[in-house]
């Protein structure tokens, strides 16, 4: 089976790395989640993947693909089939909750509007927003717009959503919701889910694997439980530290 993400001996940061020698490959299904101290290279790794910045050396390839490879006009097609909810949820405060979750369908379709309204309106109440459609975000909370952030991703269906630190700052509750929703994006929709997070009590409930960043590279990847029974000391620190 053809990885949906692979990373072969990425290398990525600025003016030198930040990260070396990533190799990794998500497969169709999975809640994978990239754990790691600040300036771990965490945010970096999700920009290289979306596209956003060019990698220093080493491939990046969705769906079977190159990004690296492929005509600018062929890798926007092959990003579309991702989604990207954001740190900072990116909503547009202009816009109403239902105008913000609608921008990709309007951007990049050529749907009927009554369609696309429809679309709008059944995303939201999968991730719990029905009925605040006229909302602008300043009139919505930070897990609710965390949460528009996330039907906005998911909008046009695509086949691997990438989330950057998708409950940081939420209370426990609002967190286990959002949790919630990315689950039920697997279960009803079918969607890939790779979680920036440094979250533990989150991706121990979402996430079938972790992959920690130290060092400048992948320190461990394996199962949470996998990872907490590491024999590595600073593995085991990193878990132990933040689950006792």
């Amino acid at each position: 089976m053809t990885a949906l993400l692979e990373c072969r001996d990425l290398a990525i940061g600025y003016e030198r790395p930040i990260l070396s020698h990533i190799d990794l490959a998500i497969e169709q299904g999975e809640i994978v989640a990239l754990l790691g101290g600040s300036g771990s290279g965490k945010s970096t790794l999700l920009r290289v993947v979306t596209g956003l910045l060019p990698p220093l050396g080493g491939d990046v390839r969705l769906f079977g693909e190159s990004l690296g490879e492929l005509p600018p006009d062929q890798r926007a097609a092959l990003l579309r089939r991702t989604g990207t909810a954001f740190q900072q949820d990116a909503l547009f405060s202009s816009l109403s909750l239902a105008e913000n979750v609608a921008l990709p369908l309007r951007e990049l379709s050529d749907l009927p509007e009554p369609v696309a309204s429809e679309m709008v309106r059944m995303r939201l109440e999968l991730v719990g927003l029905a009925g605040l459609e006229s909302r602008l975000p300043a009139q919505l909370s930070g897990g609710q717009r965390k949460r528009a952030a996330l039907a906005r991703a998911s909008i046009l269906d695509p086949e691997l959503v990438l989330c950057d630190e998708p409950t940081s700052g939420l209370d426990p509750v609002v967190a286990a919701e959002i949790d919630d929703t990315l689950l039920e994006f697997r279960r009803i929709l079918g969607t890939t889910v790779v979680v920036i997070s440094h979250e533990l009590s989150s991706i121990k409930t979402i996430a079938d694997r972790a992959v920690l960043f130290g060092d400048g590279t992948i320190r461990a990847a394996g199962t949470i439980d996998e990872l907490a029974r590491s024999s590595d000391r600073e593995v085991h620190d990193f878990f132990h530290a933040r689950t006792e």
